[in-house]
């Protein structure tokens, strides 16, 4: 991938475990904003030996995002499948298990969205959970809240983060369907990464 590559050793983050990560079924009309606009800020980030999980945010500097994600990839994994090129990220979800529909009768929008079955190039591999933001994710995207375009490692007392921040083309097909396509640092669109949002049923 065309990333630059930034170490964050010098900052010694204070994270701590949270106490609980929450769930979307408990969140807040503030815990729900949608995404609006064309480009948004994507934070990949998890321990070494963990998994990953994905913020997107159209405010890079926000360290609330409205869409926060814990990803069924190992982290090595999805670092060793950049590395080797192509990178689709599919989560999808059937419209039958999203929960009642709103009183209009429509149905409720992707990023309320609690469970996602993940799939990584075709491969699948779990379940992807929304969930609240947590003290550790505020003082990780505190920590590159300064980067656009970068990837690198953090320390922290449970051992290193690795991440991966970039800007996102936000891409919306329709209600049930909406994709982001990573944007190379030359302003391309770069098609090494992509993740899609796809609800049928």
């Amino acid at each position: 991938m065309l990333l630059h590559h930034h170490d964050h050793r010098r900052h010694r983050s204070r994270t701590r475990r949270p106490t609980t990560t929450g769930s979307s079924s408990d969140a807040t009309a503030d815990d729900r904003p949608s995404i609006s606009g064309t480009t948004v800020t994507g934070t990949f980030y998890g321990h070494r030996r963990g998994h990953v999980s994905l913020c997107l945010q159209q405010d890079r500097l926000a360290t609330t995002p409205p869409l926060l994600l814990d990803l069924a990839i190992p982290t090595k994994l999805l670092a060793k499948e950049m590395h080797s090129g192509i990178v689709r990220i599919a989560l999808e979800t059937d419209r039958r298990r999203d929960g009642p529909q709103s009183e209009s009768g429509a149905d409720p929008p992707l990023h309320s969205v609690p469970v996602w079955t993940t799939f990584c190039n075709g491969r699948r591999l779990g379940y992807a959970v929304k969930r609240r933001v947590s003290e550790k994710d505020r003082l990780i995207l505190k920590t590159v809240q300064s980067t656009s375009v970068g990837a690198g490692v953090i320390p922290s007392e449970d051992g290193e983060v690795m991440y991966m921040r970039a800007g996102f083309r936000r891409v919306v097909g329709s209600a049930d369907s909406e994709s982001y396509h990573l944007i190379n640092p030359d302003g391309t669109g770069g098609q090494e990464l992509s993740v899609f949002l796809l609800r049928t049923g």
